[in-house]
C-alpha cells in the first residue's frame, strides 16, 4: 500500500521529480512488496517509470488472504549493517 500511496502523492505534484521503489531488490526475495497485492499491475514500472492507474484512489487492491497468511509466518528480516573496510558504517 505505501508505494501505491507514495505514487498517488507524487503523480498529484507537478514538479515532483523522483519516488524510490523497492520492488524486486535483492532484499525483498521472499516478500516483496507486491506480493500482497490482488494485481500488481498498477504499479508496474517500465525503464525505471511508473505509469499513472486510471483506477481510483490508489489504485490497488489488498490481497486480505495474503496478508494473514505472511502475518502467520512472520519474518526474520533487519535492515542490514554494512561497513567500509575501515569499519565505518556505510549507507544501504
Amino acid at each position: 500500500m505505501a508505494p501505491a500511496a507514495g505514487l498517488q502523492l507524487a503523480f498529484a505534484i507537478p514538479n515532483f521529480l523522483i519516488q524510490e521503489q523497492s520492488v524486486g531488490l535483492h532484499y525483498d526475495q521472499d516478500n516483496d512488496v507486491l506480493d500482497h497485492l490482488l494485481d500488481p499491475g498498477p504499479l508496474t514500472f517500465t525503464g525505471g517509470r511508473a505509469t499513472r492507474h486510471p483506477r481510483p484512489g490508489p489504485g490497488v487492491e489488498i490481497d486480505e488472504a495474503a496478508v494473514e497468511r505472511a502475518a502467520e509466518l512472520g519474518h526474520r528480516w533487519r535492515g542490514p549493517s554494512w561497513r567500509h573496510e575501515d569499519g565505518s558504517f556505510a549507507e544501504w
